[in-house]
């Protein structure tokens, strides 16, 4: 029994189509490994950015948190607001009798403020300050995960269309020779 790839000539152009393919099946191959190779980085490095989200994430909520009890704070100032507008209409209405306790209110009253209002701006300021780090944070984990995620992801994609395009090639059934006769079912078009 001879070998039929054994006996094709090396001048023959079926030979080196048999070439090409074999060099094609090792090129396929050394390809999936390498795909193999980076999909494996991919995961790992999904992993580790996941262990740095968790840390921001909790930062985020202790943020929200902060937030929350900053709007305690102000209704609780914007109440102490309406006692001491109360009180000032009170002690108004009072002119005559309490003109010396008018005084004391008004200096307790601007002390109030001045605290209130210097509370105030320092906590806008954290909250700012809070809210443009976290936001750099973010920009910056998106510019992450775009750069080491999608964009590798979707390069493995378009290669392994690729790769399907080539086996649907490779693999495809040699159409039959035009001489010979095709069933009603093959003629039918539609």
């Amino acid at each position: 029994m001879t070998f039929l790839a054994l006996q094709i000539n090396a001048n023959d152009p079926l030979f080196w189509v048999m070439i090409v393919i074999a060099a094609s099946f090792v090129i396929i191959a050394v390809a999936m490994i390498a795909i193999a190779v980076v999909v494996s980085r991919a995961a790992k490095s999904v992993t580790r950015l996941e262990g740095k989200l968790e840390p921001l994430i909790e930062k985020v909520t202790v943020m929200g948190e902060q937030g929350k009890l900053i709007a305690v704070q102000g209704k609780l100032i914007a109440e102490q607001f309406s006692e001491v507008s109360g009180h000032l209409s009170a002690a108004t209405s009072n002119l005559a009798d309490s003109l010396a306790i008018i005084k004391d209110e008004v200096g307790e009253l601007k002390v109030i403020v001045s605290e209130t209002a210097h509370e105030a701006r320092d906590k806008v300021e954290l909250v700012s300050r809070t809210i443009d780090r976290t936001h750099n944070q973010v920009v910056t984990t998106t510019d992450f995960i775009q750069r080491k995620v999608v964009e590798p992801a979707r390069e493995l994609a378009a290669i392994m269309a690729g790769f399907r395009r080539g086996l649907e090639v490779l693999v495809a059934p040699i159409p039959k020779p035009i001489n010979q006769t095709y069933g009603d079912d093959e003629m039918f078009i539609g």
